[in-house]
């Protein structure tokens, strides 16, 4: 089974786990040299990157591939509960014996 672009791949994942440590490590160096606050426009900015590519992420993740979308479909099918047996009226009729006279 091929990638789709709706699926969030390994490098991808791996590059936004990157972008994280490096922001970590930002907010600690700044916050070690008493420039946190200075520095807001800075941090807003890679925080709004970093915010859309969570999103991504998010949205990718949780994402359904046909294929995963139809093996949910027919295990979801499969778990409701079987519709009864509904003979018509006058089906009724076959199940019984003639009267005897």
């Amino acid at each position: 089974m091929g990638e789709h672009d709706e699926v969030y791949g390994r490098e991808r994942m791996e590059r936004l786990k990157a972008l994280l440590r490096e922001f970590s490590e930002r907010v600690q160096d700044l916050d070690e040299q008493g420039e946190l606050l200075d520095a807001a426009p800075e941090l807003m900015k890679r925080l709004g990157e970093l915010r859309s590519e969570l999103f991504h992420y998010e949205v990718r993740s949780t994402y359904d591939t046909p294929e995963v979308a139809e093996n949910r479909r027919i295990v979801d099918e499969a778990k409701q509960p079987p519709e009864p047996f509904r003979a018509e009226p006058d089906d009724d009729e076959q199940w019984r014996r003639p009267d005897r006279e």
